[in-house]
């Protein structure tokens, strides 16, 4: 592709990693950093990552504050260091924005020794997350959990259905008795009113010349219809408690059913004390390569830089020409005593482990401080769940209450009436002899039919009414069993959707790593490529090789097979193929390579062409023999 001028501009750093100051210019195409083993190159490359976003970069082990600046055109890119209270605080306007950006630049464009990458391939790690962490399918997942919500919605008020339909036939059995017992009682009803009618008849004949039935019978009356109807409003309102003390029953039993609250303070206290610990981590990872980064300066600046060449694979001894007479001791700026220069570049080396323990045990703290966060929100749930119960119970106990005490007040009516109606009767009886018995008898007989007709037809319009109310839910279950399975497609193309994205994403991945593996061209590492697994809902993407032997046989190998050097080969492979699958250079303008010795110069040269007509400007650290096999036409920096 065709360099623009965009990236043309200055690059200053000052107090970070080993360097107290250096100002170069910053070109499109391919910068060559030549030079030995700590001679700042590592924290040059860091300083770069600095400008465009990341927070790999440390401030000087002496100095209280650095910063970078990238001045492109017009425009000028900072990142600024400060230590405060211990700890090493970043700001200024990077050239990357978006903290995914960054992230990406992370994963496939800076590709450091410590590229988490790279490292995730050498240990043996599920590249799963790796691959698909650029990638975005937080939309698809939230789509994901809404029509599982959907789906089980659905099923609850399938189940609902299903639990009405079974209650149907019950439904209409007792609507059918209820028209039978109202046949019945109205048949009683028309030969007690008919005997009533002929009973008063005869009186009337009897006693032509006698006044009409007075006051009290009149009173009488009123008073038992108003007992009928206090009675019945007596039943309705303990039909109500019955089904309230049932639904209380079974809202306790869900409550019960409830896990206890817990309290969240120990939630909250843990995930205080891990974000305290993660950073305090930082300040540690910061602080480690402050001091790995001063080491190293320390060993360059006292003369006392050692080279590791490679010879069949194996690290050489250090040159001896490094000093006079070939001694290699310094003066080790902790107490002052004479070292050799071996023994301090093993503490450093020491010192980078240290620092990726760290890192790692940063990543746990993370992951617990993720899995805290849900153990949270379910709690809160939990707790909603349960006030929510808490709340309809007290509701229902107040409407509960409220009803036993109209109860008690109806049946203090209803005494009273029956005090009123037992004196009227008395008056009545005592006024009309013994002849008016029967009309008395066959009155309240023909009350306590019609009592009993009212409350069956008002049973028989209650069954009717949930007849009615069930049916037409159950009219509903086509349509629902309809949006259910509609539900269930989307869900099913949803996952195939995100499997499509995963399948894709390895797709490329292994067709890059072929490119990259084609490029490098090794007699004995025939293919690399990721292979998906799962177990449910547990996915890993892990890493397959095919090697060959001398005599040309063919075999599968793993990562824990091979050497130290094939392992950083492999991770790089893995590395560059992700930069060339997430298309990094559209966003991400350079790559920056270090650490690459286990790859033979003439293979970094190839490399190096290939990904010049990707990424607008390369920045590779190189020791002087590999420079050697790279072009001319490269821009050199052999001083920092």
């Amino acid at each position: 592709m065709a360099l623009s001028q965009s990236l043309s501009g200055t690059v200053h750093v000052q107090n970070l990693g080993g360097i107290d100051e250096t100002e170069l210019r910053f070109e499109p195409g391919t910068t060559v950093l030549t030079g030995r083993n700590a001679t700042n190159r590592t924290s040059l490359l860091r300083a770069i990552m600095a400008a465009f976003g990341s927070d790999r970069a440390s401030l000087k082990a002496d100095a209280e504050a650095g910063q970078v600046s990238l001045e492109l055109g017009e425009e000028t890119f900072t990142r600024t260091f400060q230590r405060e209270n211990g700890t090493v605080v970043t700001g200024g306007d990077p050239y990357l924005e978006d903290p995914q950006d960054v992230e990406l630049a992370e994963l496939f464009a800076f590709l450091l020794e410590s590229n988490e990458a790279r490292r995730a391939v050498a240990r043996g790690d599920d590249l799963r997350e790796l691959i698909m962490r650029p990638v975005d399918t937080e939309e698809i997942e939230a789509e994901i959990r809404r029509a599982r919500r959907e789906r089980e919605r659905l099923d609850e008020e399938l189940g609902e259905l299903d639990d009405l339909a079974d209650r149907l036939p019950a439904l209409e059995r007792r609507r059918q008795e209820l028209r039978t017992e109202i046949e019945d009682v109205e048949a009683e009803l028309a030969e007690k009113r008919a005997e009533l009618d002929e009973t008063n008849a005869t009186a009337e004949a009897a006693e032509a010349d006698q006044p009409s039935q007075d006051a009290a019978m009149e009173r009488l009356q009123a008073e038992r219809s108003e007992f009928n109807r206090v009675r019945q409003r007596l039943e309705t309102e303990r039909e109500s408690v019955t089904a309230l003390e049932g639904e209380l029953e079974e809202l306790r039993a869900e409550l019960d059913e409830l896990p206890d609250a817990e309290d969240g303070a120990d939630v909250e206290g843990r995930l205080e004390g891990l974000r305290e610990r993660q950073s305090r981590l930082d300040g540690v990872v910061t602080e480690l390569q402050s001091i790995i980064e001063f080491n190293e300066k320390l060993l360059e600046g006292s003369g006392g830089a050692l080279d590791r060449l490679l010879e069949d694979g194996e690290a050489a001894a250090p040159t001896a020409e490094l000093l006079p007479d070939g001694e290699q001791e310094t003066v080790c700026w902790t107490c002052g005593s004479t070292v050799e220069g071996g023994q301090i570049e093993a503490a450093i080396e020491r010192l980078r482990d240290v620092r990726q323990e760290t890192l790692e045990e940063r990543a746990a703290v993370r992951a617990e401080i993720d899995e805290l966060t849900t153990t949270r929100r379910e709690r809160r749930e939990r707790r909603e769940e349960r006030e929510r119960l808490q709340r309809r119970i007290e509701r229902t106990e107040s409407e509960l209450a409220d009803r036993r005490e109209r109860i008690a007040d109806l049946e203090t009516e209803r005494t009273d009436l029956e005090t009123r109606i037992e004196e009227l009767e008395d008056e009545v009886a005592a006024r009309q002899a013994d002849e008016q018995d029967e009309l008395l008898e066959l009155n309240r007989a023909v009350n306590e039919l019609e009592f009993e007709r009212d409350r069956l037809r008002g049973d028989r319009e209650d069954v009717e009414a949930e007849i009615e109310a069930v049916q037409s839910r159950l009219d509903r279950r086509e349509q629902l069993e309809a949006d259910r399975e509609a539900v269930a497609a989307e869900l099913e193309e949803l996952r195939e959707r995100i499997q499509q994205i995963e399948n894709d994403a390895v797709e490329r991945f292994n067709r890059h790593m072929a490119e990259v593996l084609e490029i490098l061209d090794y007699d004995n590492l025939e293919r690399i490529w990721i292979d998906r697994r799962s177990d449910g809902e547990d996915k890993r993407f892990e890493l397959e090789i095919v090697r060959s032997d001398p005599d040309g046989a063919v075999f599968e190998d793993t990562i824990a097979h091979l050497s130290e050097s094939e392992r950083e080969v492999t991770g790089l492979v893995f590395a560059l193929a992700g930069y060339l699958v997430h298309e990094v250079h559209e966003t991400v303008p350079v790559m920056l390579l270090d650490s690459i010795e286990a790859i033979d110069s003439e293979r970094i040269a190839s490399l190096l062409e290939y990904f010049a007509e990707y990424a607008e400007s390369i920045v590779v650290a190189l020791l002087p023999e590999d420079a050697a096999a790279v072009s001319e036409d490269y821009r050199y920096i052999r001083e920092i």
